[in-house]
């Protein structure tokens, strides 16, 4: 009964780790979002030029997440987890001390780069607590990093108004979160590969499943980045507001998708991960009409937060599913982080080009058919869905076998 007890406080240890680790993932993201007008100025580049620029993060994830299995598998989880965090949060410091143009871009490449295999390993080692756990905690996971990032925008802010020098902010910035995501990942699971264990390869294409699951994660991030871009400028040119009006929206869905994110989970063991998402998709898709319908901005911003709230714990859930898609499961994670990026990378620029060719209506248009999808295509995540076995209290926490 000791040993029960104990492996079940390891795993609960284990659960407020991972979700520290990614309180401090999402804290790096929003430092570095916040002082990216400093950053154009001091690399001396136009607003092209920074568009430019700003693919490359994506496009650095997206080369480098294939890796983040066999670096698990060659070093362990938890040291993987070290090294892969601290590379993150160290990357904070280098767009910011780019002169120019393609020194920025390197420096969003490496930065993109190191945020894409944490991403890979912290949410592996989300997807097994979980499976230990025999409850949802992936969407709460991921309301941390929301949650972090909320944090790390509002001192990026704070250092922003007081006119600090973003070399010196981010150099602060990284130093403590480094030293938080290193005592973090002191209990964190230490999960090995056997000893018979073949190690994955440096380089492949996910599985089928991984595939579809990420298809269906397409569409949520697809929706939250043409959001997130473009609800300030929806408000502002299309209804006619104020720019604070406008940046009050946008903060509004970011806050909607955290608080759906942390309260996620509970809807989830009681509905499942099916259901959880073909609702979620009919309510984006309510907030996407309203968009789309919205003569007033006050319509507007109600179908905006509908759509943070529906799109919330849509990409969790995704890699929870993946995770248990496969002998591999870092390996699908990277193989639906890698579609989610893609589409984060898309979206913007998508949205842009359609608005230009027709309109912003019809653009929102787009987004409203997409988290349609969500609704028609949530069945492919029961693939990778827990087996639904009746458990007993104190087996719940009990580790199980390994996926």
């Amino acid at each position: 009964m000791s040993e029960v007890l104990h492996d079940a406080r390891t795993v609960r240890r284990a659960r407020y780790a991972v979700a520290a680790v990614f309180a401090v993932h999402g804290a790096v993201t929003g430092s570095f979002a916040t002082r990216v007008p400093w950053i154009q100025d001091h690399s001396d580049v136009s607003a092209g030029q920074l568009g430019l620029a700003l693919a490359f993060p994506a496009l650095g994830a997206s080369v480098a997440m294939p890796l983040a299995s066999r670096i698990t598998h060659v070093l362990g989880a938890r040291t993987a987890l070290r090294v892969l965090i601290s590379l993150w949060t160290l990357a904070l410091v280098l767009p910011s001390l780019a002169p120019s143009l393609w020194t920025l871009c390197l420096g969003l490449f490496v930065y993109g780069a190191t945020a894409g295999m944490a991403d890979v390993a912290m949410n592996a080692l989300g997807v097994e607590v979980e499976n230990r756990l025999h409850k949802s905690i992936m969407s709460g996971l991921h309301g941390m990093w929301s949650a972090g990032a909320l944090v790390g925008s509002a001192a990026g802010t704070l250092a922003a108004h007081l006119g600090a020098d973003a070399r010196l902010h981010h150099a602060l910035a990284a130093a403590a979160l480094t030293v938080l995501g290193l005592i973090a990942c002191q209990w964190v699971l230490d999960l090995r590969p056997a000893q018979d264990e073949e190690p994955p390869p440096r380089f492949a294409l996910p599985p089928k499943s991984a595939l579809l699951i990420g298809a269906v994660g397409f569409c949520a991030v697809f929706a939250e980045g043409a959001s997130l871009d473009w609800s300030a400028v929806y408000l502002k040119d299309q209804l006619g507001t104020s720019a604070g009006l406008a940046a009050a929206c946008t903060t509004g869905f970011m806050l909607t998708m955290a608080l759906a994110r942390l309260a996620g989970d509970a809807v989830v063991n009681r509905f499942g991960a099916v259901r959880t998402v073909r609702t979620g998709g009919v309510t984006a898709a309510l907030g996407g009409l309203l968009v789309v319908l919205a003569g007033h901005p006050a319509v507007a911003m109600t179908g905006f937060a509908l759509l943070g709230l529906g799109i919330a714990v849509v990409v969790p859930l995704c890699f929870a599913a993946a995770g248990r898609s496969g002998p591999n499961p870092s390996q699908a994670i990277a193989g639906v982080a890698t579609i989610t990026y893609t589409s984060g990378l898309v979206a913007p620029s998508a949205i842009g080009t359609l608005a230009e060719l027709t309109s912003l209506v019809v653009s929102f248009g787009l987004v409203t058919a997409l988290a349609c999808g969500l609704a028609v295509f949530a069945g492919v995540l029961r693939a990778g869905g827990r087996q639904q076995a009746e458990v007993s209290a104190p087996d719940a926490a009990v580790p199980g076998p390994r996926p």
